[in-house]
Formats: C-alpha cells, sequence, structure tokens
C-alpha cells in the first residue's frame, strides 16, 4: 500500500515487466556456452521478467529442453521456422498492455521488424547478442544492447 502511495505520487518509480523472448536455434549453440541464469539476471536489472520463453525446432533434444525448463524458460516446440514463431509471439507481446519491454535474444537480422513495431507502439526494447555473426541492424534498432558472452 505505502508502495503505490510513493508510486502515485512519483517518488518512486515502478519497475517494468519484461517479455524475453530467446531465438534457440541461433544461440543456444555449444560453442557458445550461454548461461541462460546469467542472461536472466542481466535482463532483470531493466525490470520484471513476467514471460520468459525459449523457442526451439522440432529436432531439440529432450537434454536441452530439460535444461530449458529448469532454468525457468519456457520451452516452445516449433513444427516449422522458429524465427515465425518467435515473431508473432513478440508481436503478441507487444499487444499485451502488461509488458513494457521486449527482450529478443539472437543474433538474426530478421527480428529488426519486430523491434521496429515495439518501438512504434511505445515498447521499450533490449537484444540480448552474441559474436560472431550478431546482426548489426539488431544491435542499432534496438534501445539496450546486451553481450550474452560478456560479464
Amino acid at each position: 500500500m505505502l508502495e503505490e502511495f510513493k508510486y502515485k505520487l512519483g517518488l518512486i518509480k515502478k519497475k517494468k515487466n519484461i517479455a524475453l523472448l530467446v531465438d534457440g536455434p541461433n544461440v543456444l549453440r555449444k560453442e557458445f556456452k550461454i548461461d541462460l541464469e546469467k542472461v536472466k539476471r542481466k535482463i532483470a536489472k531493466h525490470g520484471n521478467i513476467k514471460v520468459a520463453k525459449v523457442f526451439l525446432d522440432q529436432y531439440a533434444s529432450d537434454k536441452l529442453i530439460e535444461a530449458v525448463t529448469n532454468q525457468g524458460f519456457e520451452p516452445v516446440i516449433t513444427p516449422t521456422d522458429v524465427d515465425v514463431w518467435l515473431a508473432v509471439d513478440a508481436m503478441e507481446q507487444i499487444y499485451n498492455p502488461a509488458i513494457d519491454i521486449i527482450a529478443i535474444m539472437s543474433r538474426d537480422a530478421d527480428y529488426q521488424p519486430v523491434l521496429l513495431k515495439a518501438k512504434a507502439k511505445g515498447k521499450e526494447t533490449i537484444v540480448i547478442g552474441i559474436e560472431p555473426g550478431f546482426s548489426a541492424a539488431l544491435k542499432n534498432t534496438a534501445d539496450v544492447v546486451i553481450m550474452a558472452d560478456k560479464e
């Protein structure tokens, strides 16, 4: 109650709600050694993670699906192109009034239109990337860029 009163008076800022969407086949590769727990900690500095999904294709191993689940993410297994499914979900989150920030973890320039639409609809955008191959278009479109493989 006191927190709500302080918020209404403008004494404190409400933490923003984040939808975190991960392009699994693009970033969850053995050579990248990505720790999704670290990614969540980095993102949580920007607000409350309300949606955390990892999109995987139909070839994802049971071990990978279990690991994703154990790290607090909802695995979404797609029968076709992961990019399309993630983009559709991102659009749903853009129109979700409870979400303030759209965070996409990928290296793929295909998500630039999603980021542009999010910004046009008043959402903040975060991109979590990895080198090599991190799209310059994503870096230059997002409000915040976080490197997953850096401390």
